[in-house]
């Protein structure tokens, strides 16, 4: 029996995801804060995270991009178009090509593990054993991409059909599994840390049993959303036909946008490499790029997620001036949200990165070096969040060579600054990380003009005031963090004091933000409160 999904709009549909992408990025941290802790910023944890880099790497072209909105854009179009039955036949298609596909993908990459390790981490042979045991890791982790790329197919069929809560909140549920499941298995594969587990030392081995719990939090990502794609009426069929028209429609949306939708990802893998020759610097780059990912993944990718259904369902109607008004809208909130969290990030990087990382093998040195990788970061937090938004619309369109353009350039151009970094400048894993920043922001420039070529985004006067009104807002908001967490510093010496006065920072800086933004008369203001006191319990949530 079917059941019938009501239209949500972009708006609501943005803070539902948000609210899920939160708890997902929290416990996302949780994991990345356990794991810190039980290795520590050097060769075990650095082979991890090279090893789960390359399937977390396509996760995030499928979960967060190609994948997921090519998919979304055929299935909104089948259902608007065709009804209901051409849909579901349509995914039953698409979930029996990926499952052979990704079957045969994860073959091949586990035989092929040495070459891939050696293309992406060559300073990995300078450490003896570091090589060898991401080897190993790898050929472990790399089935992960196909449990998430088929719970990206089933997010995108129930983004479609309005249901967002669900799906976002699936990544949630793949961290809370990773860790119970993780560090089980990692004290049942290591003797030594199993006699001494109030304070254990874990060695190689551990590791194995930590990336088989990642690998069953992979699973359980995807089980987590079957049941309610079924009771929408969605029933699994087996259906291999490579050749289908359909597929080669997918193909063509996607292909472009695996390279498009990536860019970052693509840079950041392509910076991973320069710091293999760094021991640590894996790590420190990972730990700061883990709390870009929470204003990235609440901002970004929620209006993203909510846009793309709204974009493409205007698109297959003719109306472009719906089209414009909601990637105008959605830009316009990204820039007013991500503004004042890069400067909050960027004030309170040292502080923040020590209450949360700075436990067990984790040490001040980690701290300090990760710190720097983060405010390098936060530069172009704004633009990473802006390119979820753009990219997707010209996939709606059917233009997926014009993101695929310019992420190309942007490649081409994190090369070249990565190379006078390591050759001339010298400015070690944070000139990675800055020079990702730089890339983040040229492309959302040259996305942006782009789609203004084809749609009204608005007039680039008020675009320029608007803009400045966000940065002076958020320059108020960055100096408030700074001003007060200095005045803490002093005053709250423990750590369960520094962490509840690091609360009341960060919420004091918001309300900063906030009374700035409606000093400036900047009308998102008082669409973002209503969004969050619509979901207040009490009078308050009512009115």
């Amino acid at each position: 029996m079917t059941t019938t999904a009501q239209p949500t709009s972009t708006r609501r549909a943005a803070g539902i995801v948000g609210v899920a992408v939160i708890a997902s990025r929290l416990f996302g941290l949780v994991r990345e804060v356990v794991f810190t802790s039980m290795f520590g910023a050097g060769a075990l944890l650095d082979a991890y995270y090279a090893a789960f880099r390359i399937p977390n790497l396509l996760r995030d072209l499928f979960a967060e991009g190609a994948l997921s909105t090519a998919f979304t854009t055929l299935f909104t179009r089948a259902w608007d178009q065709e009804g209901e039955r051409p849909a579901w036949e349509l995914a039953n298609l698409i979930l029996t090509a990926m499952t052979f596909l990704m079957g045969a993908l994860c073959i091949v990459a586990i035989i092929g593990s040495p070459l891939i390790v050696a293309a992406f981490n060559s300073g990995f042979h300078n450490v003896p054993g570091k090589f060898e045991l991401t080897v190993q890791l790898t050929r472990i982790l790399f089935p992960f991409i196909l449990f998430v790329s088929l719970a990206a197919a089933v997010m995108g069929m129930l983004n479609a059909r309005f249901v967002f809560g669900v799906p976002a909140s699936a990544s949630t549920v793949f961290n809370i599994v990773s860790v119970i499941a993780g560090v089980s298995l990692a004290y049942a594969f290591d003797p030594g840390a199993r006699a001494n587990w109030l304070h254990p030392v874990f060695d190689q081995r551990a590791l194995y049993g930590v990336s088989l719990g990642v690998l069953l939090g992979g699973l359980a990502q995807l089980a987590m959303q079957w049941p309610t794609l079924h009771r929408l009426g969605f029933r699994f069929r087996w259906r291999l036909a490579l050749g289908d028209p359909r597929l080669k429609e997918l193909w063509r949306l996607m292909w472009p946008s695996v390279i498009a939708g990536s860019a970052v990802q693509i840079n950041v893998l392509v910076n991973s490499n320069f710091a293999s020759g760094i021991n640590g610097g894996q790590s420190w780059l990972n730990c700061a790029f883990r709390l870009m990912q929470f204003p990235i993944g609440i901002f970004g990718v929620a209006l993203a997620t909510a846009t793309l259904p709204a974009v493409a369902r205007a698109f297959s109607r003719n109306d472009m001036a719906g089209f414009g008004q909601t990637a105008r809208d959605s830009l316009r909130l990204t820039a007013f949200l991500t503004l004042p969290a890069a400067a909050g990030l960027a004030a309170l990087a040292h502080p923040i990165i020590a209450l949360i990382y700075q436990h067990g093998h984790f040490s001040a040195h980690d701290t300090d070096q990760t710190a720097l990788a983060l405010q390098a970061y936060t530069v172009g937090l704004a633009g990473y969040a802006a390119i979820k938004v753009l990219a997707p619309c010209f996939i709606a369109m059917g233009l997926p060579k014009i993101p695929l353009r310019i992420s190309l350039i942007g490649i081409a151009i994190n090369l070249a600054l990565n190379l006078l970094n390591a050759e001339v400048l010298q400015l070690g894993h944070a000139g990675l990380a800055l020079t990702t920043s730089c890339v983040a922001l040229i492309n959302m420039v040259q996305l942006a003009f782009a789609l203004r070529k084809r749609v009204d985004l608005g007039d680039a006067g008020r675009w320029a005031l608007y803009l400045a009104r966000c940065v002076l807002a958020a320059g108020l908001c960055g100096g408030a963090a700074w001003g007060l967490n200095h005045a803490l510093e002093a005053a709250t010496p423990g750590r369960l004091a520094r962490a509840v006065g690091l609360a009341g920072v960060v919420g004091l800086s918001v309300l900063a933000y906030f009374g700035a933004a409606r000093i400036l008369r900047l009308r998102e203001s008082a669409q973002a409160w209503a969004m969050i006191a619509a979901r207040l319990p009490g009078p308050v949530g009512r009115r």
